[in-house]
C-alpha cells in the first residue's frame, strides 16, 4: 500500500493530480485507490491537498496516516504537510517553488523544475502534469502506461497534446535522475 499526498495551492491542479493518479491506478492498473481532498479558506491561491491511497488489495482506511510520498508544489504545502511524511518517505518538490529543510530520518528528496518546464512548454498550468510524469518515473506506484491512458478525459480535450508533452517531460526528467543516481 502507498499513501501519497499532493500539496500546493489552489489553481495548481493539485486535486486533479490526485484524480488522475487515482484513475490511472484503479482503472488502468487494476489496483484499488481512494482519493480525498482539502482546501484552505480560499480555493484559488489557498493551501490545498489531495490524499491518495493506492493498494493491491481493498483500501480499508481511505485517508493518509503517514505519507509514503509527499509531492510539494508550493512552500505553504511543503511547510504544512512535510511533518506528516513518514521518516522513510519520499519528498518530491518543485525546486523553483519549494525550499526544503535538511531531511529528517531517512527521507529522500528529489526535485524537478516543474513550473519552469511547464512555462517552457507554453503554459505553467501544466506544471502539475510535469510533476505527475516525474512522480510516475520515480515511484512506479502507478505505471507509465496507466498514467498515459488516464490523461484523456482528465484534462480538457483542447489541451490534451500539451498535457501529454508535459507528462513526457516530467517522466523523462525522472528517468534521467534515476539513471544518474545509480
Amino acid at each position: 500500500m502507498a499513501e501519497i499526498r499532493f500539496a500546493g495551492y489552489g489553481g495548481q491542479g493539485i486535486i486533479r493530480s490526485g484524480i488522475i493518479a487515482g484513475k490511472a491506478a484503479s482503472i488502468h492498473d487494476n489496483k484499488y485507490a481512494t482519493m480525498s481532498q482539502s482546501f484552505g479558506p480560499e480555493a484559488r491561491g489557498g493551501a490545498c491537498s489531495s490524499q491518495l491511497v493506492v493498494s493491491e488489495t481493498k483500501v480499508l482506511y481511505p485517508y493518509v496516516v503517514a505519507a509514503d510520498v509527499l509531492v510539494a508544489m508550493s512552500q505553504e504545502g511543503y511547510d504544512k504537510f512535510e511533518p506528516e511524511l513518514g521518516d522513510k518517505g519520499l519528498l518530491l518538490i518543485d525546486e523553483d517553488m519549494v525550499k526544503s529543510k535538511p531531511p529528517r530520518g531517512k527521507i529522500k528528496i528529489l526535485s524537478i523544475p516543474a513550473t519552469r518546464f511547464a512555462e517552457q512548454l507554453g503554459n505553467k498550468i501544466v506544471a502539475n502534469v510535469v510533476m505527475l510524469g516525474f512522480f510516475t518515473a520515480i515511484t512506479k506506484i502507478v505505471s507509465y502506461e496507466a498514467m498515459k491512458k488516464a490523461l484523456p478525459g482528465s484534462v480538457p480535450d483542447k489541451a490534451l497534446a500539451l498535457n501529454q508533452s508535459a507528462f513526457e517531460k516530467g517522466h523523462d526528467y525522472g528517468k534521467q535522475q534515476l539513471a544518474s543516481a545509480q
